[in-house]
């Protein structure tokens, strides 16, 4: 029916509502223009007064009506007896009325949305039926959340810069992993199912369930993310990660990219501890890879001297164990075996233990352990106690290089 109310009308019928401590809104006895004679309402529309069109509800509030949300489950609500607007001034219609239009005219059987519009479906659903309409089922899906100052709240578009796509894009986290992580928050048992299958593709062979998400809202954390990243970019070749780190580095870090324009030796550093068993894990994000791989380019190398040595921290025993490796130890030809029975005699011959056990076993009578001897080589070649496999390290790096970095430090 034509509703011919001004906006000060309505805010006065809002006014006395809440004077009368009841509901406010436009139903019922409120409802100002509901029975308004049809030859009354023809001469305001011809006499151009403004108008809308409003629904003229059936329902009664004191009758409770059972909705089946796939999500949430059986929600008792109470009937709609709002006459809301379905049709604005302007001619457009409300989303209300376009929801149930659009829905029925695309054969739509499911509606997700957000869970802001679960109060909403008892009118929705008097819609479909008033218009004759097949009703839907519903799926209401609650909103990703977040800390602050120890409370919770609702992950916002405006005040928060993950909830952007574009965010995700500049910091460099694959969609794969977003995807991935997105999934654990969206169906419980996804992480059982991938510990299950490692390899398998979740967007082919998962089962998706709506009954299986979570009725709350669902903590966003930006440390998980992370730690499935890793995992997600683990999985991808040496020419996967130089391929999307490059295109990242193209937009957003010039300097990676000129590091990466070398191809042929991006790919071997990039390989390092690639494709393994156990792959190596120290990627999150394609603005990491900088910091990452730099101290395999020689040229970003020589900008750093200042090391950490760990355990070993005596100039002259450092300068000791490097001068006897590279002097007597060192062989780029040697395969990894060799290359470690080397370190052990190494630790042997400066008092160190060969194996870790011995020297757990009887500590007095070492200066430490074999481990304590790589840590002091793999310092001086990387500037780093945790890296990638040494070993591989050595032969990426190059016979030339290994040994500048070994003599810069020996003399």
């Amino acid at each position: 029916y034509p509703c011919f109310c001004s906006p000060e009308e309505l805010s006065n019928i809002r006014e006395n509502q809440t004077k009368a401590q009841e509901r406010t809104g436009y139903y019922g006895k409120w409802a100002k223009c509901r029975n308004m004679p049809v030859d009354m309402a023809y001469e305001k529309i011809k006499n151009g007064d403004p108008y809308i069109i409003r629904l003229k509800s059936p329902g009664n509030p004191e009758k409770k009506i059972k909705i089946k949300d796939v999500i949430k489950g059986g929600v008792d609500m109470p009937e709609n007896d709002q006459d809301i607007v379905i049709i604005k001034s302007d001619g457009l219609p409300t989303y209300h009325f376009a929801h149930a239009v659009d829905d029925h005219l695309m054969h739509t059987t499911l509606v997700t949305r957000s869970d802001e519009w679960l109060s909403s479906v008892p009118l929705h659903i008097q819609l479909f039926r008033i218009l004759g309409f097949k009703v839907p089922k519903f799926a209401h899906t609650a909103p990703l959340e977040k800390t602050e100052d120890g409370a919770r709240r609702k992950l916002s578009k405006r005040k928060d810069p993950e909830a952007a796509v574009s965010y995700y894009t500049e910091v460099g986290i694959p969609k794969e992993a977003l995807k991935e992580y997105l999934m654990n928050i969206a169906n419980s048992n996804f992480e059982i199912w991938r510990k299950q299958n490692p390899d398998k593709d979740m967007m082919k062979d998962f089962e998706f369930h709506l009954n299986k998400m979570g009725v709350s809202g669902a903590l966003f954390d930006m440390v998980k993310l992370l730690d499935v990243a890793k995992g997600v970019i683990s999985k991808f070749t040496a020419q996967e990660v130089y391929d999307f780190s490059y295109a990242w580095a193209e937009k957003f870090d010039s300097e990676l990219k000129e590091m990466l324009d070398n191809k042929e030796y991006s790919l071997k550093v990039l390989g390092i501890e690639r494709g393994n068993a156990k792959p190596r894990k120290d990627i999150a994000k394609w603005s990491d890879v900088k910091n990452i791989i730099y101290y395999m380019y020689p040229e970003k190398f020589a900008n750093n001297t200042e090391f950490e040595y760990q355990k070993i921290s005596d100039e002259n025993e450092i300068k000791k164990i490097v001068a006897e490796y590279v002097n007597n130890y060192f062989d780029i030809n040697d395969d990894k075996q060799t290359w470690f029975n080397k370190m052990k005699d190494l630790a042997e011959k400066l008092g160190y233990a060969r194996e870790v056990k011995e020297y757990k076993a009887n500590p007095e009578m070492y200066k430490g352990h074999v481990g304590d001897i790589s840590t002091v080589i793999r310092v001086t070649l990387t500037g780093r106690a945790n890296t990638p496999d040494l070993y591989e390290i050595i032969e990426v790096l190059g016979e030339k290089e290994v040994k500048d970095r070994l003599n810069a430090k020996a003399e």
